[in-house]
């Protein structure tokens, strides 16, 4: 009897030690899994920000608009063009910069900083991009005020920097007020 308990001892742990030793590389491919999506949803929420920025920088108001969801378009509309919106004609941005992509509480954040010229005046904006899925798109659900704090890469250097307005649900204003 003590030999049958003592080889199922030895045969469970002799197992259990050979599934470990087979098995090591057998959560890789799961944990790998799980942070394809994150990859992927962080990708996408950058593409999207950078064609915003993009727009933005070209006056592309239409393919500004298209990085939206549909439920914010109408408030997109309603401030783009507007004399402190993204589009307006009295200021230029000559440089814009991605930071830093991350979790959020309602989908990926996308910080970003632009560089925006008005008459003499330069001005650095930081902005809070808040992308989700919809659907099987993805899309911008928020663009805020973002943090003062410097980036931690690239070549904006500002003569001048704004402090961070209250947030707000539609797109940010890129002008200086």
């Amino acid at each position: 009897m003590r030999m049958t308990y003592r080889r199922l001892a030895l045969g469970v742990l002799g197992g259990s030690l050979l599934v470990t030793l087979l098995g090591c590389g057998g959560d890789e491919p799961a944990e790998s899994a799980e942070e394809a999506p994150a990859v992927e949803s962080a990708t996408k929420a950058r593409e999207r920000v950078q064609a915003y920025l993009d727009a933005v920088a070209a006056k592309d108001v239409a393919a500004g608009r298209s990085q939206f969801c549909a439920v914010m378009q109408p408030a997109f509309d309603a401030v783009a063009t507007g004399p402190s919106g993204d589009f307006a004609d009295h200021f230029e941005v000559s440089q814009a910069q991605i930071t830093e992509v991350g979790p959020g509480p309602r989908g990926e954040e996308v910080s970003a900083r632009v560089l925006v010229t008005t008459d003499a005046d330069e001005v650095i904006r930081p902005l809070l991009f808040t992308v989700t899925r919809d659907g099987a798109d993805w899309c911008i659900a928020s663009e805020t005020p973002g943090s003062t704090a410097p980036a931690s890469t690239g070549t904006l250097e500002p003569t001048e920097t704004q402090p961070p307005p209250s947030p707000q649900s539609e797109p940010a204003p890129l002008s200086a007020p």
